[in-house]
């Protein structure tokens, strides 16, 4: 069997490359490009050893753990105990979740006693792999990538998790309770009374609202320009604030003036009466995961059950 050491080398050489860039991505550390080269090399010289009177000790367990401890002190550098064992655990994570994929994705395709066949085959040959060289060198960047967006993702949505409350608002003895999103890139306010806009979508709602705030949600340009009208119990409460739109020089949205909006983030709540509501009958969220766009001056304050009494 030909075996070319030099294409062997670079392989790894590239692919413990990108181990230790999907490693920094997991721990969120900016790595110089010659430290993410330096662990590669290191990590790659184990394939050498294949082919020195070393070879017997290649592949034991202590000298990959060796290897890897020296491909995290290259790569990432030791400050304490802590920062460099979450760095090692990240390198083998990366590790076995692109060598899952690719060893999963090879079987799926197979039979079940080729399967096994090519498993006998890896564990009895050193360089006969059942995973074949081309599908290696394709499938490792497709599954590294898949891996970082999947991860990217998870992460996004775990940030989003953590920035969603529950909100309940009150306009005219009507209470409506909907999930909400924190934005702080949200810094409307009211330009005379300073008060903060946030943002709820009606959408699925239309049916069970109120005529007039259905009307409010539906057609707030008509009620700005006087086309249609509101009850005064309703007109009263509306506020007209200017705001700016990408691609725009400025708009004119409608909010209303609620009785109070509550809004529950872990076991704190938040309730204030100095916020407009911008009601609209567009949808806010894709997936549906928030119907409303808090501000988040709504949580500056102090929670409820933490205020001290007048004296």
């Amino acid at each position: 069997m030909t075996v070319y050491l030099d294409v062997i080398w670079a392989l790894n050489f590239l692919f413990d490359c990108l181990l230790l860039c999907l490693a920094a991505f997991i721990l969120k550390r900016r790595v110089k490009i010659w430290r993410i080269a330096a662990g590669g090399f290191i990590g790659s010289l184990i394939i050498l050893l294949y082919f020195t009177p070393a070879a017997i000790y290649s592949g034991h367990p202590l000298s990959k753990m060796g290897f890897s401890v020296l491909m995290v002190l290259a790569s990432f550098g030791y400050k304490r105990l802590r920062f460099f064992l979450s760095a090692l655990m990240a390198l083998y994570f990366s590790t076995f979740l692109i060598g899952g994929a690719l060893m999963g994705t090879h079987y799926f395709f197979q039979s079940g006693s080729g399967a096994v066949q090519a498993f006998l085959s890896s564990a009895s040959e050193g360089f006969g792999d059942p995973v074949s060289w081309l599908f290696v060198f394709l499938g490792f960047p497709l599954a590294w990538h898949f891996s970082r967006s999947r991860l990217e993702n998870h992460e996004m949505a775990k940030i989003k998790y953590e920035q969603t409350v529950f909100v309940e608002i009150s306009v005219n003895n009507e209470t409506f309770e909907l999930k909400g999103l924190i934005d702080s890139g949200n810094q409307l306010y009211d330009p005379l009374s300073r008060h903060p806009v946030m943002f709820v979508s009606v959408k699925y709602l239309l049916q069970e609202l109120p005529k007039e705030l259905a009307l409010i949600a539906s057609f707030p340009d008509g009620i700005i320009q006087g086309e249609k009208s509101v009850p005064p119990k309703w007109e009263s409460r509306l506020r007209i604030i200017p705001c700016a739109v990408v691609g725009q020089e400025h708009q004119l949205i409608l909010a209303v003036k609620p009785e109070y909006v509550l809004i529950r983030q872990s076991e704190k709540n938040f309730r204030t009466s100095k916020v407009l509501v911008s009601f609209t009958a567009q949808e806010l969220s894709s997936d549906g995961s928030y119907e409303c766009i808090v501000h988040p001056k709504l949580l500056a304050g102090i929670p409820e059950g933490e205020r001290v009494p007048a004296s």
